[in-house]
């Protein structure tokens, strides 16, 4: 509530609306309003940007009140370097959930075509195509969760740690995690299968 109070006041000296200071900051009138309600806090790539707009140092935003010292120049690249790290991490995490959903409705659209036309009952190969979709479809979803909650990049480590790869080149390291949670996913697919009919 404070940061937020302290955030409302600063707009008012700049004599701005929200939907003002949204523009400028490229985020939605909606997000101004939660932050100085204290109900949302800006994220950690916008405080820079936010600190120099008012012409402020981030820790007098976070302690919500003006304090007599200026962010100098060592802190100001601190604070722009992690903002960098954050905005480079979303904008991976998004990359990534982009390309599983593609794959996901992609199987998932050719899975219907071969289910809905009964081709996979005409081929060996057509019926393994149709599982393989059908699993696909089950590991998206799977590893869209994990992307979003956190979980894959702990996966990840543990899995370089547990197979012994973290010397090894990187495109290694991502094939094995890849298989790691590929087959986990499969895993839990089958057990659903098994145990509940899913």
């Amino acid at each position: 509530m404070k940061i937020g109070n302290f955030l409302k006041e600063l707009r008012k000296e700049k004599g701005i609306t929200q939907a003002q200071l949204a523009e400028t900051l490229n985020v939605s009138a909606r997000t101004v309003s939660r932050w100085e309600t204290g109900s949302n806090m800006p994220d950690i790539s916008l405080l820079v940007d936010i600190a120099d707009y008012y012409d402020i140092s981030i820790p007098e935003i976070i302690n919500g009140e003006r304090k007599s010292e200026i962010m100098n120049e060592e802190e100001r690249k601190i604070a722009k370097t992690m903002s960098d790290y954050a905005t480079t991490e979303k904008e991976k995490i998004f990359k990534e959930m982009k390309i599983q959903s593609i794959m996901g409705v992609c199987a998932l659209v050719l899975y219907w075509i071969l289910h809905e036309t009964d081709a996979y009952m005409y081929s060996d190969a057509l019926e393994k195509l149709t599982g393989y979709c059908e699993t696909l479809v089950s590991v998206s979803v799977i590893m869209m969760a994990a992307y979003t909650t956190g979980s894959l990049s702990k996966l990840r480590s543990k899995s370089w740690k547990f197979f012994m790869i973290e010397n090894l080149p990187k495109p290694v390291r991502l094939i094995v995690s890849a298989v790691v949670a590929f087959c986990g996913a499969a895993m839990i697919k089958l057990a659903l299968v098994h145990f509940f009919g899913l």
